[in-house]
């Protein structure tokens, strides 16, 4: 009788029908109370009609009668999971494993709620194992790669999720996290091609607008960049983070008063959102708060204090508003972050601080640009009446005018053989070494100098070429620097088309000289003069501007050039300046020579240009009247 009322019972619960099965394993179990499969049918019974409390108690009997029954140590772990006790679960799946070590849906379930746990090094193994009694669990094998993912292992990540994804193309997630392995490989245009995959099978997956959204932006597809976040924070509109990212591509695509307003938000959402208050200090830097954006800093840091790209950043914010010696300091982040982490040099001698070092060889290394080099090895004269002896490593376009430096016991190539020496500095960390404020900042007229012969040389050449009249040398747009997106952004800043200066070449009485090395050349109808072909180096360069009255560029390093030889220099600076330049004045604490004309508005040059028209119409005057 009771085999006949389970088997009843188990055609119920097959059919769907809970209810008779629940009463038909009921009666069974009046017949024979002794039976652990009929007590582990009556909880699944239970469970699928939502009777979670019943079904454990059915559960629990099926265990008592059969100490090793892995299904049903499997059962009350995806029950007590339900109830969210993921320990309980979690204890009842390892039992279930301990019972039968091939119960390859318990080593699943298990990895599953340890990842969700977020204990993902532990969901590795059991995930690992279900693929070895199992290898065609595609699913399984994809939820493997996300969680290689997540623990930052993108090359295996990137295997799991190729393969499960070749057998489960219509998988969002898969290819979501697939996407972020690529994007934390670099390989950008491939994980730009699964994130939209990812969209179009789930076009509410609002995480994948936003980190397609940087990669755009890294890409310079800026309002392609601005409506892929527009479509994340659409999606998720109480989120601080979406808020966040949103702004940052407001603030790429040039809308940084909106940009301002989205930070804002995001904070309201989320005060303590360190990203977004760094990020809101930029933007508040860029517009020239700066004593706001240093308080945003300040709290950025106050909750992430070993933050580098905040400390970074609240340097940047110091150095402009002229607070040096609180600011140099906080420079020194520059090396933890992501920018310039890879381009610090390992030398294997102690970093010179200022302490005193008679008669050490004291070894300064360049970094970043031409021009941050140009204006700060003027440092060396100071090391050197400090009794220490200097040697320097520079780019090899430098090295031949740095030879010029007082106090130099001598210059070398970058990567070099060097001879050896006590210790060293770089070459943006000698500001910190002498407690460099504005009061104390060495302002040589000159500190550089050109060859007297090649300067001779252009000399007669440039008598021939122009022998009346002012001569001005020009340059409208520097490196481009397509290799980091956030350098090539400031770059397009700071650069000027070459056709929006048409104005200032015709003023009668002034011969211009090109002094653009790269880059697009100026149109033949401006009659510019163009010997740049003829330089090879920095010196070339500088023999020449010697031979110039005036020079008038953007922010690049021919301007640091031919203010470090002492030649007056008009920099066009744009509305959001680099630190160096300060705020509020027309003149430079580190060159003598430099005249600032700023944009009054973001990509204002009409304006810059104008004023420069007026100014060197009135020069052209005076050297006529001279």
């Amino acid at each position: 009788m009771f085999q006949k009322l389970f088997v009843k019972a188990l055609q119920h619960h097959q059919a769907g029908d809970i209810g008779k099965a629940i009463a038909g394993y009921r009666k069974a179990l009046e017949f024979d109370s002794t039976s652990p499969e009929t007590h582990f049918n009556l909880g699944l019974a239970y469970r699928q009609q939502g009777k979670q409390d019943e079904a454990i108690a059915s559960l629990h009997r099926a265990v008592r009668l059969k100490p090793n029954y892995a299904d049903a140590y499997n059962s009350l772990g995806n029950i007590l999971k339900d109830k969210r006790q993921p320990e309980d679960a979690i204890g009842y799946y390892r039992r279930a494993i301990e019972s039968d070590p091939k119960r390859f849906e318990a080593y699943t379930n298990l990895a599953d709620t340890l990842r969700e746990q977020g204990r993902l090094e532990e969901a590795i193994a059991p995930y690992t194992e279900t693929l070895r009694l199992k290898p065609d669990q595609f699913d399984v094998l994809g939820r493997l790669g996300i969680t290689l993912q997540k623990l930052g292992r993108a090359d295996e990540a990137i295997n799991c999720l190729c393969t499960s994804i070749e057998r489960i193309p219509n998988a969002p997630e898969n290819l979501f996290h697939l996407a972020f392995a690529l994007q934390e490989k670099e390989h950008i245009k491939e994980a730009l091609s699964c994130y939209r995959a990812a969209l179009e099978l789930k076009p509410d997956l609002a995480a994948a607008y936003l980190n397609q959204s940087e990669l755009l932006r890294q890409q310079g597809f800026l309002d392609e960049a601005l409506d892929s976040a527009r479509k994340g924070v659409a999606l998720s509109p109480d989120k601080a983070e979406y808020h966040n990212a949103f702004a940052i591509a407001l603030h790429a695509a040039g809308d940084v008063e909106q940009a301002v307003a989205s930070y804002r938000k995001a904070l309201e959402l989320q005060p303590q959102l360190y990203q977004a208050l760094g990020n809101l200090g930029s933007a508040l830097r860029y517009l020239g708060n700066l004593d706001e954006a240093i308080a945003r800093h300040r709290d950025a840091l106050a909750i992430r204090p070993d933050d580098a790209e905040a400390h970074w950043n609240y340097a940047m914010a110091l150095l402009a508003r002229g607070d040096l010696a609180e600011g140099w300091p906080e420079f020194e982040w520059r090396w933890k972050t992501a920018q310039l982490k890879r381009d610090q040099r390992q030398v294997p001698r102690p970093q010179w601080k200022g302490e005193p070092a008679d008669g050490k060889m004291l070894l300064v290394h360049a970094e970043q640009g031409f021009g941050d080099t140009l204006q700060f090895c003027r440092y060396t004269k100071l090391a050197a009446a400090r009794n220490l002896r200097v040697i320097m490593a520079v780019p090899k376009p430098l090295v031949r005018l740095l030879g010029s430096l007082e106090g130099l016991t001598g210059v070398y190539t970058a990567g070099d053989n060097l001879p050896p020496f006590d210790l060293h500095c770089p070459m943006m960390s000698l500001p910190l070494a002498f407690n460099t404020t504005l009061e104390t900042i060495p302002a040589y007229a000159a500190y550089l100098h050109a060859d007297a012969v090649q300067t001779a040389m252009w000399r007669e050449r440039l008598a021939a070429m122009v022998p009346t009249g002012l001569r001005v040398g020009v340059v409208w747009a520097g490196n481009p620097r397509p290799h980091s997106s956030d350098a090539a952004a400031v770059d397009k800043r700071r650069s000027i088309r070459v056709e929006r200066m048409a104005p200032i070449f015709n003023v009668p009485g002034v011969h211009f000289f090109s002094l653009q090395k790269t880059g697009t050349a100026a149109p033949p109808a401006f009659n510019l003069i163009d010997v740049m072909d003829q330089m090879d180096d920095f010196a070339d360069t500088a023999a020449l501007i010697m031979n110039l009255d005036l020079v008038i560029s953007v922010d690049t390093a021919v301007a640091h050039l031919a203010a470090a030889l002492g030649k007056p220099v008009w920099i066009l600076d744009r509305f959001d300046p680099c630190w160096r330049w300060l705020t509020g004045r027309q003149d430079s604490p580190w060159y003598p020579s430099v005249r600032l004309y700023r944009q009054p508005r973001p990509g204002d040059w009409d304006a810059v240009v104008a004023a420069v028209l007026v100014d060197l119409q009135a020069e052209a005057v005076r050297a006529q009247i001279l």
